[in-house]
């Protein structure tokens, strides 16, 4: 039997040349309670679990999204939490977390830096992607048709886009100001 092909519900990337070495970019991004430095919704959090930075270390985040976006569409505005599981961590090369569900399951919403040494630094990607619907994506499109969701999809695709790329230059900016 072959195995079954699905495009991913997103798949976002971005990248970024940063003047600094990829040991001095992986000691930034993987130290998640200073996101709020760079991201456009994770105001902060702390590693509730394991050794952080580590893989299987457990991060709860604390996020804010503004009401404007994709204001159309039913999905958590003003405050809240999320909890990530550390599911790759290579110094100097590529650190990934993966979203929990309620009950502490990875799910298949990994969020991931790669770092890819160049001339004078280092070239950072910033890549998600979501294979299968999480719980909260369960929850957002359950009352949509099918218009409605793909129309959901390739917003909040346009969204992540422009969130990937707005942290990359934060994070350039954190490291180059020293």
């Amino acid at each position: 039997m072959g195995q079954t092909q699905h495009t991913p519900l997103f798949k976002v990337k971005a990248d970024i040349r940063v003047s600094a070495a990829p040991h001095e970019v992986y000691a930034v991004v993987s130290d998640l309670p200073r996101s709020a430095e760079w991201s456009p919704e994770c105001i902060g959090g702390t590693w509730v679990s394991g050794e952080p930075a580590t893989v299987g270390a457990v991060f709860r985040g604390e996020n804010l999204r503004s009401p404007d976006v994709v204001a159309w569409a039913p999905v958590v505005r003003g405050t809240w939490t999320t909890e990530s599981q550390v599911v790759a961590a290579e110094p100097g090369r590529v650190f990934r977390w993966a979203m929990r569900d309620s009950s502490g399951r990875a799910q298949e919403s990994v969020w991931s830096y790669e770092i890819e040494p160049a001339d004078d630094g280092c070239v950072l990607v910033h890549h998600f992607q979501m294979d299968t619907p999480t719980e909260g994506i369960r929850g957002i499109t359950a009352e949509m048709d099918e218009a409605e969701k793909r129309r959901f999809f390739a917003d909040w695709s346009a969204k992540l886009a422009k969130d990937l790329q707005a942290t990359l230059q934060n994070i350039k900016a954190v490291i180059e100001q020293k």
